[in-house]
């Protein structure tokens, strides 16, 4: 039961790791959000005809400098760990050692390729379309980090109440009860002494009865 809690233990560490993980995750697809969001309210002001040709270079100037924030996040990593690679990484869920997958978490597979592609303007045809689609995508995918982070909390939780009553029965087996032990040994020491009182009063009368007889 020790060893038990103490991999729990090891298995909560795990779990809290995972969670800031998936946090950071959520972090930065957050940032990509509102850089969507401002792209589309650029590639809305391009579509002004009475925006001059210097206005729209302009406003490209800000997309171009988003499409890269955007596709530098793609890169990032926890820890030497890559956040949006795709790859579903393991996550320890007990102290058996069994593991489930987090939900996998690529920026190609929220579809934002097409909103960093080099030839993707402020003035591009389906510029206002194409990055609603990618801002309905990445809401989609914020929806999976965060069932990500949900099932994390659950499970730490359950960890941590499955360690409190293991550690509620080894203190039952191991811990002693201070109050029967102290009656238990108030009791014996009485006893002791009395059969000491008693062995010395019989030690006493064959003396007596010896002063008797001389």
């Amino acid at each position: 039961m020790d060893a038990k809690i103490h991999r729990n233990r090891a298995v909560s560490n795990n779990l809290t790791s995972a969670i800031s993980y998936s946090q950071t995750q959520d972090g930065f697809l957050q940032k990509v959000t509102k850089a969507l969001d401002r792209m589309s309210e650029l590639a809305t002001f391009a579509l002004d005809g009475t925006k001059s040709a210097s206005d729209k270079e302009n406003y490209n100037t800000e997309f171009t400098e988003l499409k890269s924030y955007i596709s530098d996040i793609g890169t990032k990593d926890f820890n030497g760990v890559s956040l949006f690679d795709g790859t579903a990484m393991a996550v320890t869920k007990d102290s058996e050692g069994a593991t489930w997958n987090l939900n996998a978490s690529s920026m190609n597979a929220v579809d934002v390729t097409s909103v960093i592609a080099s030839d993707f303007a402020v003035t591009s045809s389906n510029a206002v379309s194409t990055i609603n689609s990618a801002i309905e995508n990445i809401a989609t995918h914020r929806a999976k980090v965060g069932a990500n982070i949900q099932r994390l909390q659950f499970n730490q939780e359950q960890i941590s109440i499955l360690n409190e009553n293991l550690s509620a029965t080894v203190s039952r087996i191991k811990d002693v009860n201070v109050a029967e032990e102290s009656m238990q040994f108030a009791r014996y020491n009485i006893l002791v002494q009395s059969g000491t009182a008693m062995l010395t009063q019989a030690n006493l009368i064959p003396q007596n009865t010896l002063r008797l007889l001389s």
